[in-house]
């Protein structure tokens, strides 16, 4: 029995003895782990050559008969500190403009090298890397790195080894080929491909890597401890480069695509006859500003070859979260990034800057009335934008975006005669983002504005914030050898526009003014700006074998972020106490083992407790290189502001939740697993289930093929439905779901060469949702559960023509109704890549992607009757591009 007095403001003493018994172990840890010790830094002198080796994956040049093998690699993974099973050797020389590489990866069993073909950035099999901190600021890494088979890779590491960017994709050149003594690597690397000052006395960071795959086995040139709180700080030195002047990079890359659409004819309709066809040219750039900054841009872009996002049915109150996979705009996101959240998943997302907002489907939708048609715009079309990233050489990163997408409009046509109307207005996106790190990269200060500028003057909408602009700082101290950190940061949002805009932001689903029992908010259907500030503070222990951290996070009711970032959540303060345990090294059936448990606690700011919970996970790496995963966690105390979407807050039962996983070799030609997931509330509140397979078959070294089904089912009491009112009072209606989802991905790679590659990727999704047992909120506080709401009765709901009918006073006469919101969703995404990069920069592509759907009013789930519907009745949509790019290198 859940008891009112649970929610009052305090925190339960078991919360109280598991916090302090955390708190206990944090100390205790801390004392007797000690911190990372490192080893004297190792150093390489690059030597210059006059002629430039070939690069063909064969040492006979004389460039390779100069300077000095090096070697001497130690083992990183599985067994720190160890000699590698294998020994590497490598030489690194340059010229004017390029770096060159050489490594030989020796093999006592040359034909036990395993050679797979992928596609770029997807390495695989035995490969080999080379790091470049050519900043030295002991915080970014430039990876490049081919595997046996030729295949490249290349990425950038940021905040010192902890993000990485594997959208970075360089022009540079490497081959591989094997030997009876093992397998060789060659590399040429062009300046105008990393960001470097002239400078006499100083070196870079630098690092060479390689991976045995058969032995899962990972060796380092420079040792570098497991348990670094890092990874570009610990690495080695390259010398000898002080005299090469920095380049700049000059790239222009025109474009042009042809495309055809087809589907199904709409008669009477002139905007769909059945086909359209489509062509489009524009412009990437990327420019050399100083020998530390890049200006990239697109003017008129196209991502038409890029995946559509997955199958979701979203019904919450919250907008759903979708990675950006345009490149445009996940190259350098790391330097652009000004994370708000905290973490993974929905809080983690939280950020100043949601590069999704650029180029979103439209806003609005026009006004038809009877017998016209509508040619409605699917995305909002980007005219231009402009991206200026880099450091300077007093340390200083800046990251810096520009965007103008169009005045979007729909066509309406009636009998021939045409108007418009627009659908989202012409908008500026602005993004400025700093860092400034001395002391050694130790310290670091920064600080991030955004600015989006609406012209809304001549259109409908007026419900859209006209400019809205938000600001922040932060700052980062490293202790003891980077063993510990602290992060702060603090910033502030302000959004402008008409009455109605302000109005609906108000009471938008991040706060709900509206609320009749928040009495630290208040609706003003008056304002014109409203404003608000968030901040986060981050302090633990990074290094070591046991980590720790505290952290808080806070969000203002008036906060807004999202005409340019994203946040689903305001008025909110959240304290996290975490700690882990990791063991590095093998023992017993583990090659490595992660412990993990968190405690955290929730309130508005009205000062009412709104969650209370644990997590807790244990994440093993088996020697027989499987690996497992097996957790949960408990809520109790749980309060929620946003259940009844503007009414009063609502008191909920405990709940709690497992998971668990397990995953074999993925090395071997067929690898696979499984995982599940379990859910349940007290007082038969919810129970949720999901669980699912994934499976990876490789008939060839070339070929992959992954399967994923996956099945979940939600039964719920409380499902929202909709708001009406009976006299002046509201009514909060409420449902029992049955929601069941079934869904598919299957992904195929063929890798023909490195720089020709097919990929395919399709999705079936069915989900239906049957609602019974509707209810109204009576009284969201009750002491009972079963008291907070009542559960109409057959003499007063009744349904007709697929509308519940309410009579609640059972008087006769219908007080209110509402639809029947019984649904089955069904969809098909397919989408087929070619891609060949026939030379370092120019690409052509071939795609088709196709789309079916299917929605019906019922709720009942038949998944084979459904797919059947869906394929066989109706046209689908079907797209066919061809798009074809070429690089002009300029220097």
């Amino acid at each position: 029995m859940v008891e009112t007095r649970l929610y009052r403001r305090s925190i339960p003493s078991m919360i109280k003895q598991l916090i302090t018994s955390i708190l206990i172990l944090i100390i205790s840890a801390s004392v007797m782990t000690g911190q990372t010790e490192y080893l004297p830094k190792k150093g390489y002198e690059a030597y210059r050559v006059e002629v430039p080796p070939t690069i063909n994956g064969v040492f006979d040049d004389e460039a390779w008969t100069q300077g000095n093998w090096a070697g001497d690699f130690v083992q990183n993974e599985p067994y720190a500190d160890r000699p590698p099973s294998q020994p590497t050797e490598f030489k690194l020389a340059y010229d004017d403009m390029n770096l060159y590489i050489a490594v030989k990866a020796l093999d006592s069993a040359p034909d036990s090298i395993t050679n797979r073909m992928s596609r770029r950035d997807h390495g695989d099999g035995d490969m080999v890397f080379v790091v470049f901190d050519s900043y030295h600021d002991l915080r970014t890494g430039f990876v490049f790195g081919v595997s046996s088979a030729g295949v490249r890779f290349d990425m950038i590491m940021s905040n010192n080894g902890r993000n990485e960017d594997l959208t970075w994709d360089p022009i540079w050149l490497a081959k591989a080929q094997v030997h009876d003594w093992g397998w060789a690597a060659e590399m040429k690397i062009p300046f105008t491909q990393l960001r470097f000052n002239k400078n006499s006395e100083s070196v870079w960071g630098f690092e060479v890597a390689r991976q045995i795959f058969r032995e899962n086995e990972l060796s380092l040139w420079h040792p570098i401890p497991r348990n670094a709180p890092g990874f570009i700080h610990a690495i080695g030195e390259l010398d000898g480069l002080q005299e090469v002047e920095p380049r700049k990079q000059l790239d222009l890359t025109p474009y042009g695509v042809a495309a055809l659409e087809t589907y199904e004819a709409e008669e009477g309709n002139p905007y769909a006859d059945g086909s359209d066809v489509k062509f489009n040219v524009g412009l990437d750039g990327k420019i050399g500003v100083t020998n530390n900054l890049t200006l990239d841009f697109t003017i008129n872009p196209d991502f038409g070859q890029v995946e559509a996002d997955p199958s979701q049915v979203n019904l919450t109150a919250f907008e759903t979260y979708f990675e950006e996979k345009r490149p445009f705009f996940i190259e350098g996101a790391n330097i652009t990034s000004f994370n708000v959240g905290l973490g993974d998943g929905d809080v983690g997302n939280d950020n100043l800057f949601y590069s999704r907002r650029i180029g979103r489907r439209p806003q609005g939708y026009p006004s038809t009335d009877d017998g016209e048609y509508a040619d409605v715009p699917r995305f909002t079309r980007i005219l231009g934008a402009a991206k200026l990233t880099g450091k300077t050489e007093k340390g200083l990163s800046v990251g810096i975006i520009e965007a103008l997408t169009a005045d979007t409009k729909a066509t309406i046509d009636l009998n021939g005669t045409e108007r418009k109307e627009t659908i989202e207005p012409l908008t500026n996106y602005a993004l400025v983002r700093v860092q400034k790190d001395f002391n050694e990269g130790n310290s670091i200060i920064g600080g991030a504005i955004t600015s989006t500028i609406r012209k809304l003057d001549g259109t409908d909408m007026a419900y859209l914030h006209k400019n809205a602009t938000s600001a922040g700082v932060d700052f980062t101290q490293y202790f003891k050898d980077r063993n510990y950190s602290l992060n702060t940061s603090l910033y502030m949002s302000n959004v402008q526009g008409s009455t109605d805009a302000i109005s609906i932001t108000q009471q938008s689903s991040a706060r709900y003014f509206q609320r009749p029992d928040a009495d630290y908010v208040e609706l003003d259907e008056t304002r014109t700006a409203l404003s608000g500030v968030g901040g986060k503070i981050e302090f633990g222990k990074i290094g070591g074998n046991w980590n720790w951290q505290f952290m808080n996070v806070f969000k203002s009711p008036g906060l807004e972020i999202n005409d340019m970032g994203f946040n689903q959540i305001s008025d909110n303060i959240l304290n996290v106490l975490w700690t882990a345990y990791n063991f590095t090294e093998p023992f017993s059936v583990f090659r490595s083992l992660r412990l993990n448990t968190t405690v955290h606690m929730s309130n508005d700011f009205g000062g009412t407790i709104t969650g209370i919970g644990n997590e807790y996970n244990v994440n093993a790496n088996f020697k027989n290189f499987w690996h497992a995963g097996i957790g949960g966690g408990y809520g109790v105390h749980q309060v929620s502001n946003r259940m009844l979407r503007g009414g009063p807050s609502m008191y909920l039962p405990n709940e709690g939740r497992l998971f668990f996983m397990m995953a074999t070799d993925d090395r071997k030609a067929i690898s696979g697993g499984f995982f599940g997931r379990a859910g349940w509330g007290a007082e038969d509140y919810n129970q949720r289930t999901s669980y699912g397979v994934f499976m990876t078959f490789r008939p060839t070294n070339s070929i992959s093929i992954s399967l994923r089904p996956s099945y979940s089912q939600n039964d719920h009491e409380l499902q929202y439905v909709t708001q009406t009112e009976m006299n002046g009072d509201p009514r909060y209606i409420f449902g029992t779901i049955d929601q069941k989802v079934l869904s598919m991905s299957l992904r195929v790679n063929f890798s023909i060469t490195p720089d020709l590659t097919i990929q395919y990727w399709g999705q079936p999704f069915t989900s239906s949702a049957d609602y019974s047992e509707f209810k109204m909120i009576s009284d969201s506080k009750a002491e009972n559960f079963t008291n907070r709401y009542h559960i109409y009765t057959s003499n007063q709901i009744s349904l007709e023509d697929n509308i519940y009918l309410v009579d609640e006073d059972v008087d006769g006469n219908v007080d209110y109704g509402f639809e029947n919101p019984d649904f089955t969703w069904d969809e098909w995404l397919s989408n087929l890549v070619i891609r060949w990069e026939f030379l370092p920069g120019s690409t052509a592509y071939l795609v088709w992607s196709q789309t079916r759907n299917n929605y019906i009013e019922d709720g009942t789930f038949d998944a084979w009757e459904n797919m059947n519907i869906m394929f066989t009745e109706g046209k689908p949509n079907n797209n066919f591009m061809i798009k074809f790019s070429y690089r002009f290198g300029l220097r």
